[in-house]
This record gives structure tokens, sequence and C-alpha cells, in this order.
């Protein structure tokens, strides 16, 4: 196995940065997952740790061992592609040992056959595909295609597994049969893991750690839950999440005419947002960081009903337009209060009566509540904020 560091790693074609000095240290063993929108740099990045893609700047280094010049099959890396990549024409158990036979023989050529063979039996068992080796990828299904490419690479026992959206061309079932499949797969076998996804939910239940990328930087690192509770920025909040986090950009002000912190007894920060916004808290510098704005965000499934929060430190009117019954719960989508600029979705209990045209006050609790800079997108809530009483009215 191996830890893996990225140092500045950049990728540019012509003037174009596609991955822009993204910095990563990986522990040996570890599971990552590359999260973001397809155009991120997510695939490059893994292709230059693979040694398919030239490295523009930066460095990448294998057990501290600078690895930009070495070329593909120096690297000791295992790599699953989107499309399987198999030989059409080869059985399974062909496409298992092709990588195999291409290496220098130590021995008789027939003890070199029977420790291909064994290797294979070994990775057919692993993968429970040992009733498949004589089948082509023609007869096989999505599912047990995409064990044999799992085995093709597993079997050079590589010291880096990388997988590219090794998941997208299967269905919905059974991508999440081969996703809990991989889990117990890397708990065996502890292999430094990277893993490319723009689908949030194998990122969030695969990784030990996820890299959000956006427009070829890494805007996050953290576990499924950091990334999740306290995302980075405005972005990071409304791309993980199913629906994403609700993003309401606010005009804010200093109450009692206050024109910044420390001009008077009351540092609190007024917000006001079509009727009226009150934000009681000890924000410092906020206002300075956010100009005029500031971005308030809260999870769909952190709103509820006023009643069934103690103690809100957020209460919103919403007008809900129109709803999703979806068996376990139902999403209403709609807009605060009158306003029809700032639209939102909220998670509601499935037997809960929505009506189109009906205004209902929902609540959120203190730590659900997440505020961001409106120009920059980043993350200005923190241990700065000691109390919010937040009100938007109809």
């Amino acid at each position: 196995m191996a830890s893996i560091r990225i140092a500045g790693l950049t990728k540019s074609f012509g003037a174009k940065a596609v991955v822009d000095e993204v910095d990563l240290d990986i522990d040996d063993g570890e599971f990552i997952v590359l999260l973001g929108p397809s155009g991120c740099g997510k695939t490059t990045v893994l292709r230059m740790i693979a040694g398919l893609e030239q490295i523009s700047g930066g460095k990448l280094f294998f057990d501290e061992k600078l690895m930009n010049s070495e070329p593909p099959d120096r690297r000791n890396v295992g790599m699953v592609f989107q499309n399987y990549a198999l030989y059409p024409h080869m059985t399974v158990e062909k496409n298992l040992s092709f990588g195999l036979g291409s290496r220098p023989r130590v021995g008789s050529r027939a003890s070199a056959k029977q420790e291909i063979r064994s290797k294979v039996a070994d990775v057919a068992k692993l993968l429970d595909i040992e009733h498949l080796l004589e089948h082509r990828p023609k007869q096989l299904s999505g599912g047990q295609r995409q064990r044999v490419a799992l085995g093709r690479a597993l079997i050079r026992k590589p010291s880096v597994f990388l997988m590219d959206e090794p998941l997208s061309n299967l269905d919905a079932n059974l991508r999440e049969k081969v996703r809990m499949e991989l889990a117990k797969l890397h708990d065996q076998l502890a292999i430094t893991t990277i893993f490319v996804t723009h689908d949030q939910v194998e990122a969030l239940t695969l990784a030990d750690r996820v890299v959000v990328m956006n427009q070829g930087k890494a805007l996050q690192i953290g576990t499924p839950s950091e990334i999740y509770s306290s995302p980075a920025d405005s972005f990071v909040a409304h791309f993980i999440g199913t629906p994403g986090m609700n993003l309401w950009t606010l005009p804010c002000r200093y109450p009692n005419g206050l024109s910044a912190p420390g001009d008077g007894i009351d540092d609190s920060l007024g917000v006001q947002l079509g009727g009226s916004v009150t934000l009681a808290t000890e924000f410092s510098d906020v206002l300075d960081e956010a100009g005029e704005l500031v971005t308030l965000g809260i999870r769909p499934e952190h709103l509820r009903p006023v009643e069934e929060i103690k103690s809100p430190a957020a209460m919103i009117d919403f007008r809900i337009e129109s709803f999703e019954q979806l068996g376990s719960h139902q999403l209403a989508y709609g807009y605060l209060g009158t306003s029809d600029k700032e639209p939102g979705v909220v998670q509601l209990d499935a037997k809960y009566r929505c009506r189109r045209g009906e205004h209902v006050t929902l609540a959120a609790g203190f730590d659900d509540v997440h505020f961001f800079a409106a120009d920059s997108g980043k993350r200005l809530s923190g241990p700065n904020i000691l109390h919010l009483d937040i009100r938007v009215n109809a």
C-alpha cells in the first residue's frame, strides 16, 4: 500500500488551468472520494495520479517518492474505468489474467502459468465470479462486468486503487448493491483508494474523506459528516444534500443606526427580507466581510413546523406552491413570505397535509442555521455567533 501527497497539483491546457493547485495528503489505506460536477477537474486529477496525464505544475509523491516523471507501469496502480474496458473476445479468465501475462517471468513457463491461475482463482473467489470464468463480457450483466473490471485491477495487487465513475453505468438498485460490495472490499484489502464521482450518495457512503471540487479547485476536504454539517462555502452547501441547502440572500444592516461593530454597546446585526428579519448575535466583523448582503442557509430537512422545534433560532414564513410525495416524506416547494425571488424547499412528514398557496411557519434550531458571504460564498457562521433570533415574516 502507499500514502500519497499532492502539492500544488496543476494541469493546464494553454492558458486555462483545468486543475488549479490542488493540495491533498492521503494516508496509507485511506478511501478518498473526489466529488464534483462534470468538468470540475476530478478525473484529470485521477489521470495525473495514474500517469495517464502529464502534470503541468506541482508535485506528486507516493510514500514520499516523487512520481511526476514515472511512467504508468512504474507506479503500481490499478485503475477501473467508467466503461469497464473489457476485451469482448476474451473470457472472464483471460480478461483477469491479461495484464499478468505481459510481466517478466520468474521460473519455468509452467510455474508462471500456475501462478497466474492461482491469482485468477483468488480474485474470482473474492468477487464471487468463479462461475463466470468461461463467459465472455457480452454474456454478463452490468454488475458482473463491473466485478470483472475490479478484479482485473486488483489481481496486480496495486499499491493504489483508482476508480473513475465506476458505478455510473449501473441501474439504481445495482449501483447500491455494488457500492456496498466496494465498501466491504476496501475493509478487507485496505488498499489506498481514490474514487471519482459526481454522485454525492456514493461519496458520503464510501469515503473516509471527501474532496469537493469545482472549476479545478478543491473547495473543501473533510469527512462526510464535516462536509455535510459545516460546508466551507455556499457551493458546497448547495451541492451536498438531496435537495441541496436552501440559500437565501438577505440585505443586512446594523440596528440603531450603528455603522460597524464597536460603535456602540449593541453589536447585533439586523437583516431584512421582504417583511422583517432580526438577528441578535455577536457577529464581530461579518458585515465587513459580507458587504451589504449575507446569505442565509438552512437544509430542507432542518426546517420543521414551528411547534416541533423547542428553541427555534430561525422562524420563517413559507408559501407552498407545489409538493412531491416520496413515500417516507414529501418535499414542499415555494417561496419565503410574499416574495417570488427567494425560492426554497422543505422536507415534511408524509402525513403533513400540504395545500398549494398555504403559508406555514417553519423553524430551525441554532446548529442548523448557516451564513455565507453573498459575494464570495465563504462561510461566515462559526464560534463568533452566540445567539440567533431570525424572523422572516410575510
